[in-house]
């Protein structure tokens, strides 16, 4: 018995409605917690720049250490060359003093250039 165009467009519509939910129904949900996704490793780039912020760190520190250093060294040669002038009179000018007013010279420029950084 030959089906009727209906029955036939409504089989087909069926078919065309039905079909997409069958395959949607043979696809695999997934299962528990969805996986995390990978961590990118440190691009050698911001490696070398944490490295180089850090040696800039210690840098700077040390630095601070030796401009500390240098300004106790200072504070005593500036005392030594007092008790100097202290001792001689406006007729005696000893070598020492001279000597002492040339280290702390060489010193002072040393602290300044390191206070700007150089």
């Amino acid at each position: 018995m030959p089906l009727k165009p209906l029955t036939l467009a409504f089989l087909l519509l069926l078919i065309s409605i039905l079909s997409p939910v069958a395959a949607f129904s043979q696809q695999e949900l997934p299962q528990g917690p969805p996986p995390l996704p990978r961590q990118k490793p440190v691009p050698e780039d911001e490696t070398r720049a944490r490295m180089e912020k850090d040696m800039a760190k210690r840098a700077n520190k040390e630095r601070w250490e030796q401009l500390k250093r240098d300004s106790d060294s200072l504070l005593k040669l500036a005392n030594e060359l007092k008790d100097y002038v202290d001792k001689a009179n406006e007729n005696t000018l000893s070598l020492d003093v001279i000597k002492k007013a040339e280290q702390i010279e060489k010193l002072a420029h040393s602290v300044k250039e390191k206070m700007k950084g150089e």
